[in-house]
């Protein structure tokens, strides 16, 4: 296990470019498998859940190709089908969360799926009914093996059908959109997620010769087709490591640019991060995110406490809560975050109290924080990261610090960020990994 040694308090210059989207860069891969024709993925990050994915793969018997230091080609032209249904290939699909997007391609292609319960972060429950509901309208048929934790799926045919998806899951709209496209007549996702990385998604899938109408909506229309085909995509960069990069500057008090953020993509993230008194500035395709002297929350037009809270796109992501609870504790003011999609999410904050944060867990999906402005400081401390965002908050709280902390697990971190220390160091922090 590593750990990250952090010397808080010291201010960050220069420019940083975010790596390409993780939760984009797992649903594309996935998308690969749906073709035997070569398709060609750009701006790819070199990070644990997305090469481990990419080694799945790989073991299953795609012809993947490193182009470049973030370019791969994937042809899945011989797949060995008799390891999709092996011991090992259920284990590795356990501990990667990513994997449960290998569903709809395998049932599209081979007709045969399975898929052991969801693993990945420890952050609340992470259901898969929206994905297996809708699989099976399609004409799926749902075997559980409750001793083994292990759905198995089999369609002798694909049939469009209308689906009225019970959450607007990611996921969940991305694997039925790739089970759709084989699928024979129409099929229609109402309620879909219209996140920017399902709309790649949707894109790259046209591309290779899908039908798909509503994209970039809550509301789809995909028309069956016998064969896809090869072709090129490039990742977006990710909005969460932009917004984390956000706050990083915030926390440190520093001026940072943020090369090619793709703002147009980032949604309703910088007007949050304004509502907390950070404000960024388009430079061209850049964000600079200025020095501010000090950082003042914003309540509602009636004086009421701001409430932050995440919501489907284009509401706010719930995977940067963490890193604004974190900025809340620097601000002047308050604010309650409300974390509605993860029961276990906040848990983390009882590292921020120990650091000495003034905030109220008011419940597993409440937390009350009273910004205490620049009349008090974080102080660093030994802690452990119990999954991705909560470590990079974690991290960002540690570098706004008085003092060395020490963070351990942060294969967490390295699980969604490429190189961060490497990276941060580049731009004056100071985080020993050991």
């Amino acid at each position: 296990m590593a750990s990250f040694i952090v010397e808080g308090g010291h201010q960050l210059h220069g420019e940083i470019t975010p790596q390409g989207a993780k939760n984009e860069a797992l649903q594309v891969i996935c998308a690969t498998l749906l073709t035997n024709e070569e398709v060609v993925i750009d701006n790819v990050p070199n990070i644990l859940d997305v090469n481990n994915l990419i080694d799945l793969l790989k073991r299953m018997g795609v012809e993947v190709k490193q182009l470049s230091k973030d370019s791969y080609s994937f042809c899945a032209n011989n797949i060995d089908y008799d390891y999709t249904q092996s011991q090992d290939f259920v284990k590795r699909c356990g501990a990667l969360r990513g994997s449960v997007m290998l569903i709809g391609p395998l049932l599209a292609r081979f007709g045969k799926a399975i898929v052991p319960t969801p693993g990945g972060d420890k952050i609340g429950r992470r259901r898969l009914d929206t994905h297996l509901n809708g699989i099976i309208k399609l004409g799926g048929d749902l075997e559980f093996d409750a001793e083994k934790q292990l759905f198995s799926l089999c369609a002798k045919k694909l049939k469009g059908s209308y689906l009225l998806l019970d959450e607007a899951s990611v996921t969940g709209t991305a694997n039925l959109i790739m089970t759709a496209v084989f699928a024979e007549g129409e099929t229609t996702i109402f309620n879909a997620a219209c996140e920017p990385y399902v709309e790649q998604l949707t894109k790259m899938l046209v591309r290779m010769g899908a039908q798909i109408e509503g994209i970039g909506s809550n509301l789809l229309c995909i028309k069956g087709v016998k064969q896809l085909f090869g072709c090129s995509h490039t990742l977006l960069p990710d909005m969460i490591e932009i917004g984390s990069f956000i706050g990083i500057a915030a926390m440190t008090g520093s001026e940072i640019t943020i090369k090619n953020a793709s703002l147009n993509d980032l949604g309703i993230i910088p007007q949050t991060f304004s509502r907390l008194g950070i404000t960024v500035e388009q430079k061209g395709e850049d964000i600079l995110v200025p020095k501010h002297e000090k950082y003042t929350i914003e309540s509602f037009l009636d004086g009421s406490i701001l409430t932050i809270a995440d919501a489907p796109w284009p509401g706010l992501t719930p995977d940067l809560l963490s890193v604004l609870l974190v900025l809340a504790t620097k601000a002047e003011g308050c604010v309650l975050i409300h974390q509605k999609m993860f029961e276990s999410r906040l848990f983390f904050v009882d590292k921020l109290i120990d650091m000495g944060a003034q905030i109220i867990l008011c419940d597993p999906h409440r937390a009350t924080v009273i910004g205490m402005g620049d009349r008090f400081k974080l102080k660093g401390m030994t802690m452990t990261s119990p999954d991705i965002r909560a470590g990079i908050s974690l991290l960002i709280a540690a570098m706004g610090a008085e003092g060395k902390s020490e963070i351990h697990n942060i294969e967490q971190i390295d699980r969604g960020y490429e190189d961060i220390d490497i990276r941060l160091n580049k731009l004056g922090a100071r985080i020993k990994r050991v």
